[in-house]
C-alpha cells in the first residue's frame, strides 16, 4: 500500500484540530509556526505552497516538534527565538520569554521622550534592570537614536542570549550589558540616568507552583520569583532608584496588577517621587507603574 502524501494544507488543518483537541493554546498559529520552522519557511509561505505535497521526512519532523509541544514546551523555545517590537529575539532555555505586555515599558518611554523639549533627548541614558533576553534594551536603542542603554541582568545564560540579541540588531556600540543583580554592577560607574526600566521578577513565591506547566516547568525561576507576595524586586528597585535617576528622571516598572497599589503606596512613602501613575496594558488591567524622580 501506498503511504500517504501530505500536503502543506491538509497538515495544518489536521494538526490545528489536533492541538485544539489536546487543549493546546492558540491550535492554528502554533501548527503553523511549528510546520514553517520544520520547512525552512515563513509562516506566509504556507499559504502560497498549501498544494506542495510534503516528504516523510518533513512529516516526521513535524510530528516530533508537535510532540514537543504536547509536553508544554514554549513555542518560542522550540523555534528558538520570539517577537518583540515588530523585531526577532533569540530564546531558549535558561532565558525570560518576552512578553507582549512588556512592551508597554518601551511605549512609555517613548511618549515621554516625544513630549520633552528637544535638548532634553539629545544625550538620553537609559538603565534597564533584569534585561533577560535583552529585548527592552534593544528596542529602546532602535527607537532612541541618540540613546545610550545599560542593562544588568544576573544570570549569565540570559546574559549570553542579550549579548547575542545586541549583536544580531547592530546596537552593541550603544547598549551596555553587565553582569550582576540590580544596581550592582552599575554603582561602579557613578552614572545616573534619565530613565531606569525594569520587568523584574514579580511572581508571588506562594503561587509559583500554580503557572502553568509551560512557564513553571521551562523558564527560570529566577527571572520569575519574585518572593513573599511578588514583591521582593519591585520593592528594591522603588526604594533604591532615586540614587541613579537624574532630577526628572522616570522609573517604569512591569509588575502583576495586583500590586500596582501597594508600590504606588511604598513611592509615596519615598518623598522622593511625584507624577506617579498607573499604566493599563492591552487586556485593560494595569501592568506598568511610573514616577518621576523630584
Amino acid at each position: 500500500m501506498t503511504a500517504r502524501r501530505w500536503t502543506i494544507g491538509e497538515l495544518l488543518n489536521v494538526s490545528a484540530l489536533y492541538l485544539k483537541d489536546k487543549g493546546v493554546e492558540s491550535p492554528r498559529l502554533t501548527a503553523e509556526l511549528l510546520l514553517a520552522l520544520k520547512l525552512g519557511l515563513e509562516r506566509v509561505a504556507l499559504y502560497l505552497r498549501f498544494d506542495q505535497p510534503l516528504q516523510d521526512e518533513e512529516v516526521a519532523g513535524f510530528r516530533e516538534l508537535i510532540r514537543r509541544r504536547l509536553l508544554a514546551e514554549p513555542v518560542a523555545y522550540i523555534r528558538g527565538e520570539k517577537e518583540f517590537w515588530s523585531m526577532a529575539f533569540k530564546v531558549g532555555p535558561g532565558v525570560l520569554i518576552p512578553r507582549p505586555e512588556t512592551e508597554l515599558l518601551v511605549e512609555q518611554v517613548l511618549d515621554v521622550v516625544r513630549g520633552s523639549p528637544e535638548s532634553a533627548t539629545e544625550h538620553i541614558r537609559i538603565l534597564e534592570l533584569g534585561t533577560g533576553s535583552g529585548a527592552v534594551a534593544v528596542a529602546l536603542a532602535k527607537s532612541l537614536s541618540s540613546a545610550q542603554v545599560w542593562a544588568t541582568e544576573i544570570s549569565s545564560e540570559a546574559l549570553g542570549y542579550a549579548e547575542a540579541n545586541v549583536g544580531r540588531h547592530g546596537v552593541a556600540e550603544r547598549v551596555h550589558l553587565l553582569q550582576g543583580d540590580l544596581w550592582e554592577p552599575v554603582r561602579p560607574l557613578g552614572i545616573r540616568f534619565d530613565f531606569v526600566v525594569s520587568n523584574p521578577p514579580y511572581v508571588a513565591s506562594e503561587v509559583y507552583d500554580t503557572l502553568p506547566s509551560g512557564v513553571h516547568d521551562y523558564e527560570p525561576r529566577v527571572a520569575l520569583d519574585g518572593g513573599e507576595r511578588g514583591m521582593h524586586f519591585v520593592t528594591r528597585i522603588i526604594e533604591g532608584a532615586p540614587e541613579f535617576l537624574v532630577p526628572g528622571g522616570w522609573l517604569l516598572i512591569e509588575m502583576s496588577p495586583e500590586q500596582t497599589e501597594t508600590a504606588l503606596d511604598l513611592v509615596s512613602r519615598q518623598k522622593v517621587y511625584d507624577s506617579a501613575r498607573r499604566v493599563e496594558d492591552y487586556t485593560h488591567r494595569y501592568r506598568v507603574v511610573m514616577v518621576r524622580r523630584m
